[in-house]
């Protein structure tokens, strides 16, 4: 399949989209500055991911990086900006950067991290909120806010989901950086591929969910997962119970039991 136009966001500066092969590629495109983030570019994530939700074109969603770094966090002009900030402008900065967090978290569509190079600080944010995160042994992970006296605030929330208490105290209170190995054992990335594979195996992954699962099934699996957590037990059951109900009735899953059934080998590519 050749790759789709997205002339809704041709006029992004700082992000890529295109999608191929049910793939839709989110791009960080600031090589020179080694992928940093600033409030123009966190809007245009917003924008990026709010296409891609709706693209015809796109079943599971890659997020990666030119250059040798992934994203080193804050731009550094961006930072020297933000010291004139008082209060209001201060809270819509960290409420534009939540909001994209927070968008990734709930997308209907899988997302895949391909960390090619050092996830620093909201970079290492951005790998953290992806579903999936494939990485490059030699990449290096770390949420450094408390050693210039910031708070790794927002990130929080979703690292204590992902790793734990222990493991999240040990990453944001230090401000250590780890490799990537410590980061595959923490859980923080789920796979470790050398650079001249990683993008091959992203593919290939990508292609796999795309052919051999639901989009509905997953769709709802994610929304499961995201709500669960927050409710208390009986409550999670009787939930769980409700989409247990639910999708049996659904196309997909009487198509997928039926093929099942007959012992037909199924595609959801379409």
């Amino acid at each position: 399949m050749e790759n789709m136009p997205t002339q809704e966001l041709e006029d992004l500066r700082f992000i890529r989209y295109e999608a191929q092969d049910l793939i839709g590629y989110i791009t960080l495109n600031r090589p020179e500055k080694r992928n940093a983030l600033s409030a123009d570019m966190v809007t245009e994530l917003k924008q990026a991911f709010e296409f891609a939700e709706d693209d015809e074109a796109c079943k599971v969603i890659v997020l990666r990086a030119e250059g040798d770094v992934f994203c080193a966090g804050a731009d550094l002009g961006y930072i020297q900006e933000l010291q004139g900030f008082g209060y209001t402008d201060n809270l819509a900065d960290s409420t534009n950067l939540m909001q994209l967090f927070h968008q990734i978290y709930t997308l209907k569509k899988v997302v895949i991290g391909q960390v090619q190079g050092h996830a620093l600080a909201g970079g290492c944010g951005l790998a953290t909120i992806c579903d999936f995160a494939f990485a490059v042994p030699e990449a290096k992970f770390g949420y450094t806010e408390v050693k210039i006296g910031f708070l790794p605030a927002i990130v929080s929330v979703f690292l204590l989901r992902k790793i734990g208490e222990a493991r999240t105290k040990q990453l944001l209170l230090t401000g250590d950086v780890i490799p990537a190995q410590q980061a595959l054992d923490f859980g923080l990335i789920n796979f470790l591929v050398p650079g001249a594979e990683l993008a091959d195996k992203v593919y290939r992954f990508a292609r796999r969910l795309c052919v051999e699962n639901s989009a509905q099934s997953m769709e709802t699996t994610k929304e499961m997962l995201a709500r669960v957590p927050e409710m208390p037990l009986e409550d999670s059951l009787r939930y769980a119970a409700r989409l247990n109900a639910e999708a049996r009735a659904s196309d997909d899953c009487r198509r997928g039991i039926a093929a099942f059934l007959a012992k037909e080998k199924i595609t959801w590519e379409n």
